[in-house]
């Protein structure tokens, strides 16, 4: 078992600006349901306060995270250092979703340098971080983003982008609502 900590301390948050990609994970509570794991890129992860980070959640043809954040809150985010000394650290939390023309969207969206395709910001409040070795990682050298996201983005609108996610995005592949089934009265 790795070191816990209740929050996040420099040393971590200085690991997390090092990284080019996290991991997103969720599940449902039904024994049935399927776990989630999401990678995701860009710069769209933003730490807000030792306990309190957010990131920019772009376009996609699922929506699992948000489902499962409205059903149960759980959210772990995890980094892995496939560049230098190795190390893993997750940060375990509770989240919750902010749309866009949403108050806490309002609030949050200035963080972030803009992507073309945001469809909503995932807040996850820490309740404990756990750093590990991380001596299995394999060494992986970062090359670059794929641009494919933010050029579709930009092809479709974002009128069309936003008519997808009230469309496409409305539940999980279990079923579950999203945040997005909730505000159906964003859409024209």
């Amino acid at each position: 078992m790795g070191k816990q900590f209740s929050s996040i301390l420099p040393e971590h948050q200085e690991f997390i600006q090092r990284q080019h990609i996290f991991f997103v994970g969720s599940a449902p509570l039904s024994k049935t349901g399927h776990v989630n794991l999401s990678p995701k890129g860009y710069d769209s992860f933003r730490i807000l306060s030792d306990q309190r980070v957010a990131y920019l959640d772009l376009a996609g043809s699922g929506n699992e995270t948000s489902a499962h954040i409205i059903e149960n809150g759980r959210v772990t985010i995890m980094f892995c250092a496939f560049e230098g000394t190795p190390s893993v650290l997750k940060l375990y939390g509770t989240g919750t979703v902010a749309l866009p023309d949403t108050k806490q969207w309002n609030e949050l969206y200035p963080l972030f340098n803009p992507l073309p395709g945001a469809r909503q910001i995932i807040v996850v409040d820490i309740h404990m971080v756990q750093n590990s070795c991380g001596f299995a990682v394999p060494f992986m050298t970062y090359t670059s983003e794929r641009e494919k996201l933010k050029e579709v983005s930009i092809q479709m609108g974002e009128e069309a982008l936003k008519r997808y996610a009230y469309e496409k995005n409305l539940e999980s592949i279990d079923g579950l609502p999203t945040a997005f089934a909730f505000n159906k009265s964003n859409i024209n």
